[in-house]
């Protein structure tokens, strides 16, 4: 039985969300799995992955194969990282402590990067809201100053007609 490490399509057209699972090659790409894994939605910003890391590491070890999306997710939460460190310890190219540390320090960079992702795009959208809110403003005055135009008109015209009689 080839098992392989993918992407399950869900969500409505044109709004994705994929289960990432372990399922047999031959079954369809939304039908029977072994496991869900967990999910992937592309359409926030940043794209928010949550995997089972100790599943997927099991998976791997036991030999499942990934595809190559679900390659990029497995990478992008540091499974296949974790993998190769174990290797090595097997291998005694390193110790467990040290791969520990350079797994922590790798994850503790990609933190970093992430939170300042996030804050970028927040910002990005504050300031979008901001803009909106000023144009806003803008055709609110000129619809104000629009009708005290035409109120005034109104009441000249009102004047004009009371005094010609």
């Amino acid at each position: 039985m080839a098992l392989r490490i993918r992407l399950q399509r869900h969500g409505r057209r044109n709004r994705p969300f994929y289960h990432v699972v372990v399922a047999e090659s031959r079954a369809p790409r939304d039908g029977k799995f072994v496991e869900k894994l967990g999910y992937y939605d592309p359409l926030t910003q940043p794209a928010t992955i949550e995997i089972n890391f100790e599943r997927a590491l099991y998976w791997l070890n036991v030999g499942a194969q990934p595809t190559e999306t679900a390659k990029a997710l497995l990478s992008a939460k540091g499974v296949l990282y974790r993998r190769h460190l174990d290797i090595g310890v097997k291998k005694g190219a390193l110790t467990q402590e040290q791969a520990d540390a350079k797994f922590n320090e790798w994850l503790a960079k990609k933190e970093a990067k992430l939170n300042e992702l996030k804050k970028k795009y927040e910002e990005a959208k504050r300031k979008k809201q901001e803009e909106r809110l000023k144009l806003e403003q803008k055709v609110r005055e000129e619809r104000a100053k629009k009708l005290a135009e035409k109120a005034s008109e109104k009441a000249e015209s009102t004047e004009n007609t009371s005094e010609n009689e």
